[in-house]
């Protein structure tokens, strides 16, 4: 059987020249491997101690959404512009390669305290501190944060004062 670490490919310059881009889809294509994961996320005391999951566009929601299956909580999505109808909650955050914003539906928030934030990736951590930011200035706790790769040389985990899990790193 392949490892987890097998089954994420990496492309160099994408998407711009520089970057190291980590693809982790190569994980659902197993589902012997896919499922251990989810199992092991999903049991974690991040996810047992938060109200809901909040899972990041897009491959977080892959992740996020096979989590929150299996520990029977509840999933709110934070989405790229431009993808969320109603009263939206939005920052802008910085990528390595970019910025970006992302969007939460204000509604969503409301029956709901604290959160445990999933991605497939953490890198620079603009992206989740993003979140952190939406969460924290509408009065919600961040429980954790769980990853399935983190890029240990880019250092996005000293950006977050939160607990980081992460399956995998490079």
């Amino acid at each position: 059987m392949k490892s987890i670490e097998e089954l994420i490919d990496t492309y160099n310059d994408f998407p711009k020249k520089g970057i190291e881009f980590k693809d982790v889809l190569g994980i659902s294509k197993d589902p012997k491997i896919f499922k251990e994961l989810i199992l092991k996320m999903s049991s974690s005391q991040i996810i047992k101690n938060a109200d809901a999951i909040i899972s990041i566009d897009a491959r977080g929601f892959i992740f996020g959404s096979a989590i929150s299956l299996q520990a029977s909580k509840p999933m709110i999505v934070a989405r790229k512009p431009g993808k969320l109808p109603g009263e939206l909650l939005e920052k802008k955050y910085n990528l390595e390669y970019g910025e970006n914003s992302l969007s939460i539906q204000k509604e969503a928030l409301n029956k709901f305290n604290s959160y445990a934030i999933v991605d497939d990736l953490l890198a620079t951590g603009g992206t989740i501190n993003c979140v952190t930011k939406i969460l924290e200035s509408n009065n919600k706790e961040v429980v954790g944060i769980l990853v399935v790769v983190e890029l240990m040389k880019l250092e996005g985990r000293l950006k977050l004062k939160y607990p980081i899990e992460s399956a995998i790193t490079f």
